[in-house]
């Protein structure tokens, strides 16, 4: 494939997405009027702590650091979604990012534990939300280069206790409505280090509640690496996303899915100090705004599920990857690609659609001009984590933009970004 400059795929992406939009609002309201009469959703949620052990390896930084304690615990979180025959799990887990053959060791435990047909893997959408003070999960940070930090004892217990995270949403499920909140967030301490006027803000939330109103789960959505703590504490700790999960769920009942946005390229906080305590603020802000958004929710229309997923080969260049593969530091197949998947899907008029890594905020505002006029998803790191999956000017040395060179070398390579950008727009548009 001959590719064309990133700049213009871009704009060529958002174009053609604003010609889409006028098509796909016509569709929306027609099946808005057919859904007029909605049989009922089925919601349940449920959650569970998945701490490693003190002493175990830290992800995030350099490698061969251990924990010396916990100053809050780590969550593996799911809600099960049912509409009639057709059902989404949801799951979110606090970790740096789960790589695609352990995605699939989630879903194939669940699927044995729950031992009815209505599951069925691929609709078992598992992300990572990124925090750089929980435990390897990859392998790059034990204590040298060629041995890998993953402890396989941890990752069957995590794989147990997520699996059981579903088969208990799936048997708590309730008859729910669904609302949905949005607005704009993080002005003040999130920033693209790399080219700053490239960002979304957008926080996008959406709450189930049951027929007496009573919330079952909320998710949100935003963009913005937990790295706080990131080489300066050694505690087992879920950063920001820690500190909103408290705050929220000291004021709402329910449990509370936090979902990364798209960080690479590179969406960080601001970090003059790197204290528990900035952190903390941090994340009781986000709650609170949450919170004060949820105020005014609003009803979704409709509640019909709709789902489209893709496997396919992503193109991997960067020879690292294939080495540490073959050294057995990362337990996946990597050669010249590596099997990966992408997935889209619809509760009513949200949308949602997985990314299989860090992505700039670039791919994430394409993904949303792809999507109708309903609360958008883009969930970075989803069913998969590998890397950074970068525009192609961030290869070219006379780009000059800051920390490329980082960022290239843990890529998959200069092809992956293009290729994630064509299956976004296939998998949303041809939904349609």
């Amino acid at each position: 494939m001959k590719f064309m400059k990133p700049s213009v795929l871009i704009r060529i992406l958002v174009i053609s997405a604003i010609l889409l939009k006028g098509l796909l609002l016509g569709c929306d309201s027609k099946i808005k009027e057919a859904h007029q009469h909605k049989s009922e959703l089925w919601v349940g949620a449920s959650s569970a702590s998945i701490n490693p052990d003190i002493g175990m390896f830290i992800a995030g930084d350099k490698p061969n650091r251990r924990f010396t304690g916990i100053h809050d615990s780590l969550y593996a979180k799911a809600v099960v979604v049912r509409k009639d025959q057709e059902i989404l799990a949801l799951v979110t887990l606090d970790c740096i990012g789960l790589l695609y053959p352990d995605v699939q060791k989630i879903r194939n435990r669940t699927c044995e534990m729950i031992n009815d047909t209505l599951i069925r893997p691929e609709r078992i959408i598992v992300t990572s939300n990124h925090v750089h003070s929980g435990p390897d999960v990859v392998g790059i940070w034990g204590p040298s280069q060629l041995e890998s930090g993953v402890d396989s004892v941890y990752m069957q217990r995590m794989i147990e206790a997520t699996a059981k995270q579903v088969k208990k949403a799936f048997e708590l499920m309730k008859p729910a409505k669904v609302f949905s909140a949005s607005g704009e967030f993080g002005e003040e301490w999130v920033s693209n280090i790399c080219e700053p006027q490239e960002i979304d803000r957008a926080l996008e939330i959406v709450q189930f509640s049951d027929t007496s109103g009573k919330n079952i789960a909320t998710l949100t959505n935003f963009a913005c690496h937990p790295t706080f703590y990131d080489a300066v504490q050694n505690d087992v700790s879920a950063d920001y996303v820690g500190a909103f999960y408290t705050d929220i769920s000291n004021s709402m009942a329910g449990e509370h899915l936090f979902f990364q946005g798209a960080i690479g390229g590179w969406v960080q906080p601001l970090k003059e100090d790197q204290s528990f305590e900035v952190g903390q603020k941090r994340g009781d802000e986000l709650s609170k705004e949450v919170q004060r958004l949820l105020k005014e929710k609003e009803e979704l229309s409709f509640n019909d599920i709709a789902f489209r997923n893709e496997v396919f080969e992503l193109p991997v260049t960067n020879p690292g990857w294939a080495q540490l593969s073959a050294a057995g530091v990362i337990k996946r197949d990597i050669s010249s690609t590596t099997t990966t998947e992408m997935a889209w899907f619809k509760i009513g008029e949200a949308e949602f659609i997985t990314h299989p890594g860090e992505t700039p905020p670039a791919f994430s505002l394409a993904s949303k001009g792809f999507m109708g006029e309903g609360p958008k998803f883009v969930i970075g790191l989803g069913l998969d984590a590998m890397g950074y999956i970068l525009k192609p000017e961030y290869f070219d040395p006379e780009s000059n933009l800051p920390h490329a060179e980082y960022l290239t070398r843990m890529s998959p390579g200069k092809e992956a970004g293009p290729l994630v950008l064509e299956k976004i727009e296939k998998l949303i548009v041809q939904s349609e």
